[in-house]
């Protein structure tokens, strides 16, 4: 598991990947980010990986905890108090889809629901505090809520986490863009799902991994028998591009301009 990190409070402390084939999830996420991937040996972790890059914690990969469940990547909001927020999650109209459990000596995490579909977890630190190695390639670089209400689940984040959003456009004249903030600190964007998204996908989180050249990223993970979902292009702040893990988990490839 991680090391122990100074604790973020309601803002993402960490990021993990449920997959159907642990082992070749490793391999494709070693060879495109240059990941030190290293796998728990204790039994009671089930053969959760921790992937680093410079000695310092990045990400988790692990198996799916169901059969039926899908292969996805997870952003955790550390809490000071996991049961309280979980019923803050009932009380604004979300789900407690895993209630407050505790990993080992390690800390509590659950997976919640917002009103609208998408899936978020928490974790309450222990031992691991957690924490989110950034600016650098091969690490968390951003997080983007694709919603199908998001007028609905804006007051959701807001009164759960505390978060303040900031209503946007995608540049001059596009669509609505909204920024989740906790004090000076970023967390995320949210914007209106795509209607020409297939009605059967739900609400989702995407995460995004920061790299030095999209285009060079975009082409490797291809290579590697990534699919193809959103090829490289510029946005007012850089460049991006969404992909499927050989798998079937999404993910974003981003390099920032500017700020």
């Amino acid at each position: 598991m991680a090391e122990t990190m100074a604790p973020a409070i309601l803002k993402p402390v960490w990021i993990d990947l449920a997959t159907s084939d642990p082992a070749a999830a490793r391999d494709f996420y070693s060879a495109l980010f240059g990941w030190d991937v290293q796998v728990s040996p204790d039994p009671a972790y089930g053969g959760y990986a921790q992937a680093n890059i410079g000695g310092k914690a990045v990400a988790g990969i692990g198996g799916k905890m169901m059969p039926e469940a899908p292969t996805t990547w997870s952003l955790y909001v550390g809490t000071p108090d996991i049961a309280a927020l979980a019923a803050k999650v009932q009380a604004a109209g979300g789900n407690v889809i895993a209630p407050p459990m505790q990993v080992g000596d390690q800390g509590t995490m659950a997976v919640f629901q917002d009103p609208a579909g998408a899936f978020i977890s928490a974790w309450q630190p222990a031992m691991m505090e957690g924490g989110l190695m950034g600016a650098g390639a091969g690490t968390y670089g951003w997080a983007e809520l694709n919603s199908r209400d998001l007028d609905k689940v804006l007051a959701f984040y807001t009164s759960v986490f505390a978060w303040e959003a900031k209503v946007g456009t995608m540049g001059d004249s596009g669509p609505r863009y909204i920024e989740f903030r906790a004090g000076d600190t970023l967390i995320g964007g949210a914007m209106d799902m795509n209607p020409m998204v297939p009605a059967e996908v739900p609400s989702y989180w995407l995460l995004y991994f920061a790299v030095d050249d999209v285009d060079a990223s975009y082409a490797r993970a291809t290579g590697l028998g990534a699919r193809a979902m959103l090829p490289p292009q510029d946005f007012a702040g850089g460049r991006f591009a969404i992909l499927g893990d050989p798998q079937g988990a999404a993910f974003g490839l981003l390099k920032m301009t500017r700020a």
